[in-house]
């Protein structure tokens, strides 16, 4: 048998495995769910030091490979990412089941009594790169909303994403749950993926997480559906009527909390009026930060930076890389993230409510923020409980993906021999 076909059997072995999970979960009360996951935060805390072992082999080899350093932050964990992971699982727990909710609708003239049912995708497909957290998040989502997932994480992590599956499956034993509900794809061969984007058999939704190019990869083979975002070019407008402290730390943290997320600030636009007064002062405490600063025409008249370009505008840097615009005032500011913005993540700071108010009508983008930094944009923070992306579509599910984004509606209509006249 040649090895594609090995891949093919393998694959469609995991996806008909997972259907039929599927299947249990999607009856599986809320205690049996909030249970299992109580056993896998358990798994998870006991294995805490062969999970950091295998961690610190991915990290050796990824190194070696010269794998980028927003590739490496994202792979490393530490206790205190396995700490977020166990409290994540747990936050899931608390959170309502979204499965079952009943959504009532008026009454209809003919007496037919419609109402909405949230109910299970069915089978979820996520395919990420690096972080191993993403195992154990994806994995916590899928199972509270009643879904069974396929996961396939990045070959630089393979060592992590199988140690904290193998805490995944415990778990879900020992709930009496089929250990099948979360299925890892364990070979690093990329054909295993292109697979995996044609079981539309048994597939209901696929979910990228990853750089740009293997979304875009993803969506243009893909047969089943999916639910995604390209890239976070993020920005935060600086207003003239933003209290400059604020201003500072907000424009600061969003840049400088993480650089490889995707909700981290990649331009900085600030109004004119203030520029003179801010941009030094956030220029020192950026170089001090080893960030790197590129900037338009009238950036550069007032603080020593490089020159920024058409390019600069539209990259998601996932780097300690900054561009900085000086604009005329928020029409300049919104007009500029239209055009050069992923529908990712925008903020505001201003004291101004009407203004902010307009920035959020006007501010086509899947978060839209006042006064904050745009790293806020996370599924966890948002209190969904983690997330398995988020979404810059329109349709279906948009921001943070959580428990209802992995869920759909279906209509239940009840009556008493109504007859449809003709």
């Amino acid at each position: 048998m040649s090895q594609s076909k090995e891949i093919i059997s393998y694959m469609r072995k995991l996806g008909s495995e997972a259907k039929e999970a599927s299947m249990v979960l999607a009856q599986a009360s809320l205690e049996k769910k909030n249970e299992a996951l109580g056993c896998i935060a358990d798994e998870i805390e006991s294995k805490r030091k062969q999970i950091l072992k295998v961690n610190a082999e991915d990290l050796e080899l990824a190194k070696q490979k010269s794998i980028g350093s927003a590739l490496i932050d994202r792979l490393e964990l530490n206790n205190s990412r396995i700490d977020s992971m166990i409290s994540g699982l747990k936050v899931v727990s608390d959170l309502p089941d979204p499965v079952g909710e009943i959504k009532d609708l008026d009454p209809t003239p003919s007496g037919i009594k419609v109402s909405k049912m949230r109910v299970p995708l069915g089978v979820v497909g996520i395919i990420y790169e690096s972080r191993p957290n993403v195992t154990a998040d994806a994995a916590a989502l899928c199972l509270k909303s009643g879904n069974a997932c396929l996961l396939r994480g990045g070959s630089e992590a393979i060592l992590s994403n199988k140690m904290i599956w193998n805490c995944l499956q415990e778990g879900l034993q020992k709930a009496g749950l089929p250990k099948e509900s979360v299925q890892l794809v364990e070979t690093t061969d990329r054909e295993a993926v292109r697979t995996l984007l044609h079981l539309d058999e048994f597939l209901d939704v696929v979910i990228p997480r990853g750089g740009k190019g293997l979304v875009q990869l993803i969506s243009d083979e893909s047969r089943v559906p999916v639910i995604k975002h390209l890239d976070g070019i993020c920005h935060v407008y600086i207003d003239k009527d933003a209290d400059f402290k604020k201003a500072e730390d907000i424009a600061f943290n969003a840049k400088t909390y993480r650089y490889g997320i995707c909700g981290a600030m990649e331009t900085l636009l600030v109004h004119k009026s203030v520029a003179e007064s801010l941009l030094p002062k956030l220029m020192k405490r950026f170089t001090e930060k080893g960030v790197e600063v590129r900037g338009c025409q009238r950036t550069l008249q007032i603080i020593d930076a490089l020159e920024a370009d058409e390019v600069d505008w539209m990259t998601e840097y996932l780097a300690p890389i900054l561009s900085i615009k000086v604009v005329e005032g928020m029409g300049n500011a919104i007009d500029h993230i239209q055009k050069y913005g992923s529908q990712h993540t925008d903020s505001i700071v201003t004291e101004d409510l009407t203004k902010a108010e307009f920035f959020f009508k006007n501010v086509d983008s899947s978060s839209v923020m006042h006064n904050l930094p745009t790293c806020w944009a996370d599924g966890f923070e948002y209190g969904l409980g983690a997330e398995v992306g988020i979404s810059t579509d329109k349709i279906h599910a948009r921001g943070p993906v959580g428990l209802e984004g992995l869920t759909s509606q279906k209509f239940i209509v009840k009556g008493n021999s109504n007859l449809r006249g003709v």
